[in-house]
């Protein structure tokens, strides 16, 4: 019987996993010293998803400044002093066969560890936030140095896959949406406008990163006069003129609203779509809760990586369910064999 495309090895430029399932970067708010420094919970938590066989394990958004921290309780990469607990977590993954990656973020206007908050325009997130102070042109390249320097620390900390956030309303989405940007300077209006930060952070982090570059995107904003389609197969089709190898394609967060209903597999037409039109690696995420489904994305040509979420806080031994369920007899580590 053929190994399922869930088993089968993909690489991305030196980086091969040994299969095609991702850790998805979850939020963890487990800092307690709100330090932005890793702690043992960190590791154990990142390397027992390794042990499970997982062929890629994303670290959380770990934000690039202090005030990038969606919470005080948030991972940060701001400081030299974060790379030897990073490095720690990484290469605990990487012990199990499993490639390490994290995410790099900024929250902007939905951070709660800022005051005053900062965003591309004025508007608040709900009526209930802050209003932002939007940003200047000088603290915009700011924040592209710092996303530069994140890549050189993660570089440092040995991670084989670096992810940009530029989903969930986070800074980056921020200012791809016109809900949420209301610049009238090069920074905003048109799309390519819009697109100027995330340009410009990409090109950033390549000057010093030549390993695999993913970015998630939220490629539904659930709002009318949002991004459509059209506007992220365009972002889609720049990220990968810049080197960007893959996008993760999750939804929402940009306004506090959402969709209607949620069922297994709910956001993968996004993935599917963009895969189609910008001729780009995708992941597909979003309630991807069996093997069978994973499959069914692959086989398909849905996306070329599946992100696990929630399935996997449940089961950090989640691929073994999966292989199970798709009849493949998965390897166990050798400490496990007796329980596999």
């Amino acid at each position: 019987m053929a190994t399922p495309k869930l088993f089968q090895p993909i690489t991305y430029r030196n980086c091969t996993l040994k299969n095609r399932i991702v850790v998805s970067p979850m939020c963890m708010y487990a800092v307690e010293e709100e330090d932005g420094k890793a702690t043992t919970f960190h590791v154990s938590h990142y390397e027992s998803r390794a042990i499970g066989q997982a062929g890629l394990v994303f670290v959380e958004s770990t934000a690039v400044t202090p005030e990038g921290r969606i919470s005080n309780n948030d991972l940060g990469i701001w400081s030299d002093e974060h790379v030897e607990g990073l490095h720690t977590i990484s290469s605990r993954i990487q012990a199990h066969g499993a490639k390490s990656g994290i995410q790099l973020g900024h929250a902007g206007r939905k951070s709660r560890a800022s005051d005053p908050i900062a965003a591309p325009s004025n508007v608040p997130w709900d009526g209930e936030s802050a209003e932002p102070t939007p940003l200047t042109i000088d603290k915009i390249k700011e924040l592209v140095e710092a996303y530069r320097q994140a890549a050189l620390r993660a570089k440092e900390a040995g991670f084989d896959v670096i992810e940009i956030h530029a989903a969930h309303g986070y800074l980056i989405n921020q200012f791809l949406s016109p809900l949420t940007n209301k610049r009238i300077d090069m920074y905003g209006g048109a799309r390519e406008n819009r697109y100027r930060f995330l340009r410009e952070v990409i090109d950033a982090v390549r000057q010093v990163w030549d390993g695999p570059l993913f970015v998630r995107i939220s490629a539904n904003e659930y709002a009318e006069d949002g991004n459509d389609m059209n506007a992220f197969i365009y972002y889609s089709i720049e990220m990968k003129r810049q080197g960007v190898d893959l996008i993760d394609c999750s939804t929402g967060g940009v306004v506090a609203q959402g969709p209607d209903i949620v069922y297994p597999g709910y956001q993968v037409v996004h993935a599917e779509r963009i895969r189609k039109h910008a001729l780009v690696d995708t992941a597909a995420v979003g309630l991807i809760t069996n093997g069978p489904l994973a499959e069914e994305i692959l086989q398909n040509g849905r996306a070329d990586l599946v992100f696990v979420a929630r399935a996997m806080l449940r089961n950090p031994y989640w691929p073994l369910e999966a292989a199970e369920q798709l009849h493949y007899s998965l390897e166990a580590p050798a400490p496990y064999k007796r329980g596999w």
